[in-house]
């Protein structure tokens, strides 16, 4: 099955991956295995009314808005078919923000990041002016802006991230195999204005098909496959470098994001390759030395993790893997302890969904929330999986100087009496009960931020470092 997956790999168009997945869940065995139980909820099932949207694919990043609710983007559906913007209240209400009709893009893969400006930014795979491409913004109310439309030359074509917003307000992303002088795909920068520059050409190596992130030195990362595939970071200002390049047995076939953790290190997935070939979790660490913390062994445990990691605050990570898993084999949900002790959360049964390529998020009230494909009606659910986290807060900017302004989402803000970093009270402004700013005050010292309410007080789960 993994020669399989890499002879079509080798042919690789923007939906190429998701052929993978599905010839090797048809090739594969149902092996029984136990569940554990836990708090597994479907939110909603995609394709239980017309127009919905249809096509969780990755990456597929799931958003927490302002208000609390989460956002994402579908390939397929929506009034004209070829994709949709959506918002999943965290109690499972679905609605369609905007429909993609080809002049404003199609076929949007990348899901959503939240901008500092309160809006959502992502990409589409195909359409726009030059039916290449397109980069949008869109409000929590629908109304979409296409930012840039790429041409399919220099710029790159076909994008299949969202690009994050770096520290500088500036947006990073890149575009697969098509495009760029050796049409081997591009990074490339944006202002808030759409005014694109191209930062780097890829030469030999290709297919970057998951988001940037942004470290806390200030480089971004990214994985590239096929050929085992590779990390490589690149600055700001556009200095390219590798970081891993994979063998095989640590992995093969980096499509999942990298995350940076609270202890420093990064950690990912690869979708095939390890001791059994059905893929691995592995931490790297700035010195480039890389572990492998788990290998899958394709039956009991899962197979084929598309989806990154997310560390949650018990200090866990969270994942899914494609196929594998109990009886239907067609996914699971897992954690990992920092010590490496691995565990299967939720095997998928296809009816409450399957397939799930797209990375959990930790919403602030403390559930995980993801897609996952097929589902009752074929087009895949919005789910919730509860571990017992209880809520928290989330800094959209983890590090500033004094006077900076910190936006902060969460729950229970009215009536905040309390905002302070690290002990030192700030000056706070709430927004409304899921959003609120506050400002780095004088005597600040690096460390959680903490919000107190008539609810209790919340911690966030990133520590905020003040500069210089």
């Amino acid at each position: 099955m993994v020669v399989l997956m890499r002879s079509l790999l080798g042919s690789f168009t923007p939906s190429r991956c998701f052929q993978v997945a599905t010839v090797i869940l048809a090739l594969s065995l149902a092996v029984p295995s136990l569940t554990h139980a836990q708090t597994f909820s479907v939110l909603y099932n995609f394709g239980a009314n017309s127009g919905d949207p249809l096509g969780l694919s990755s990456p597929g990043l799931v958003a927490q808005g302002r208000d609390g609710n989460l956002y994402s983007t579908s390939y397929g559906g929506g009034a004209y078919g070829y994709g949709t913007v959506f918002r999943v209240t965290p109690a499972g209400e679905m609605t369609v923000l905007h429909s993609f009709d080809g002049n404003d893009g199609s076929v949007p893969y990348s899901g959503l990041i939240l901008g500092r400006d309160g809006n959502f930014y992502g990409t589409t795979s195909s359409g726009g002016t030059f039916a290449a491409g397109t980069i949008f913004k869109i409000t929590a109310k629908g109304k979409l802006t296409v930012l840039y439309s790429f041409t399919g030359g220099g710029d790159g074509a076909n994008p299949m991230t969202p690009p994050v917003q770096g520290t500088d307000g500036n947006y990073y992303g890149t575009t697969p195999n098509a495009g760029g002088r050796y049409g081997r795909g591009t990074v490339f920068k944006m202002s808030a204005a759409g005014v694109l520059t191209t930062l780097y050409q890829f030469i030999r190596c290709c297919f970057p098909m998951a988001p940037l992130i942004q470290s806390m030195e200030g480089d971004f990362y990214g994985t590239q496959v096929p050929t085992d595939g590779r990390l490589f970071k690149i600055t700001p200002g556009g200095r390219f470098s590798g970081f891993h390049r994979f063998t095989g047995s640590d992995g093969s076939n980096p499509i999942a994001p990298l995350m940076q953790a609270s202890d420093g290190n990064f950690y990912g997935t690869t979708e095939a390759g390890g001791e059994n070939g059905a893929g691995v979790i592995y931490r790297i660490t700035l010195v480039r030395v890389l572990t492998v913390l788990h290998n899958f062994n394709g039956n009991t445990d899962g197979a084929l993790p598309y989806a990154g990691l997310v560390e949650a605050t018990d200090g866990n990570f969270y994942g899914a893997t494609v196929t594998g898993g109990g009886p239907f084999a067609v996914g699971t949900l897992f954690s990992l302890s920092p010590q490496g002790e691995f565990s299967v959360l939720y095997d998928f049964d296809v009816t409450t969904g399957g397939q799930p390529v797209v990375t959990p998020l930790q919403h602030t009230n403390g559930l995980l929330y993801g897609t996952a494909q097929n589902g009752l009606y074929g087009g895949g659910v919005f789910y919730s999986l509860d571990v017992g986290l209880g809520p928290f807060v989330s800094l959209l900017s983890t590090s500033g100087k004094v006077g900076k302004t910190i936006q902060v989402l969460g729950q229970g803000f009215i009536g905040t009496t309390d905002v302070s970093f690290n002990g030192t009270p700030a000056a706070y402004v709430v927004v409304k009960d899921t959003f609120l700013k506050a400002s780095v005050p004088v005597g600040a010292t690096s460390g959680f931020l903490t919000v107190t309410s008539p609810t209790g007080t919340l911690k966030s789960n990133r520590q905020f470092r003040v500069k210089p």
